[in-house]
């Protein structure tokens, strides 16, 4: 195993690399070929190249690449793609580079990459190799949350195309019709001798800082061995959705040590009936579920000014 300096100047000097997009993503589609054009011409050589169209081949897709035993292996997608290449990669002598073309495209902008191609290409050039935590929901790594409850619903629920139409006002418009006969769980979370109870229609576990595109915390992020558990408002569907909008606008000015915040390295989480359960958007089974942190197990392309602990 490398070092993350010696991984690092592997990447710049050799540029071995492979390319998996998700064409099903929403701007994969579009941007697959400018993103393969742009990577060879910043002299990476690519020994494999792949746009995923279809559902369920995008595991296929990313063994396929690293069959290549690249150093830089180049995602492009949104943060389900992202958490399936992070899920394979981890504990592994490969970095991932992350082209965020999703829908909210959470850990990339936890990370510091915008959905920017030319920013993310920039970073797959000069950046530097970090090691960051991945989640553990039951025996699924992800990196950026769970939901539990009426996220999960959604996410069953959204319709893809509307997605790629429309992009994330996408999800409040599938809330809005689910929400009229969502009721709400008795959600307990049981972490370092604590149980805590909510009334309420939503909960997440968050390994990293953004949601909704937006951030949860000032101090939230995906390298510091914490998950951060959150309901979203009560059993008042009004306050679901004060409480939403109210995450949205000022989370870039809430910390972590506020209320309703809970930052634990593992917690059990249980519902009063069995509640679905998405993890990065992708619908994952249902309560009861143990969520743990894996330190440093997930090594990325970031700028190169990010911090790494």
């Amino acid at each position: 195993m490398r070092t993350k300096q010696e991984l690092t100047e592997d990447i710049r000097r050799e540029r071995r690399a492979a390319l998996v997009v998700n064409a099903r993503s929403r701007r994969g589609r579009q941007l697959y070929a400018d993103a393969r054009a742009r990577l060879l011409a910043a002299g990476f050589e690519l020994l494999g190249s792949y746009a995923v169209d279809r559902p369920g081949e995008l595991e296929k897709s990313l063994a396929a690449a690293l069959a290549h035993h690249p150093d830089l292996l180049v995602a492009g997608g949104g943060d389900g793609t992202i958490s399936t290449a992070g899920r394979m990669l981890a504990h592994r002598d490969v970095a991932l580079g992350l082209l965020p073309l999703g829908t909210t495209n959470n850990f990339a902008r936890t990370v510091g990459i915008l959905p920017d191609l030319d920013e993310a290409v920039s970073t797959l050039v000069d950046g530097k190799v970090i090691d960051v935590d991945l989640g553990i929901a039951g025996d699924m790594p992800f990196t950026n949350h769970v939901g539990a409850g009426l996220s999960a619903e959604i996410m069953i629920n959204v319709p893809s195309r509307l997605k790629r139409v429309i992009g994330r006002i996408a999800y409040p418009i599938t809330a809005l019709g689910l929400l009229t006969r969502h009721r709400p769980l008795k959600v307990t979370v049981r972490a370092d001798g604590r149980e805590i109870v909510y009334h309420t229609h939503q909960v997440y576990v968050a390994n990293g800082g953004f949601h909704a595109g937006r951030p949860i915390t000032a101090d939230a992020h995906a390298d510091d061995r914490l998950l951060v558990a959150y309901p979203v408002g009560g059993a008042s569907k009004l306050e679901l959705v004060r409480e939403t909008a109210r995450n949205a606008l000022t989370g870039h000015r809430r910390t972590l040590r506020e209320q309703p915040f809970l930052a634990v390295g593992e917690l059990w989480l249980e519902t009063d009936r069995p509640a679905h359960v998405e993890v990065d958007g992708e619908p994952c089974g249902a309560t009861p579920l143990r969520v743990a942190v894996d330190p440093n197990a997930l090594r990325i392309m970031a700028p190169p000014g990010t911090p790494d602990h």
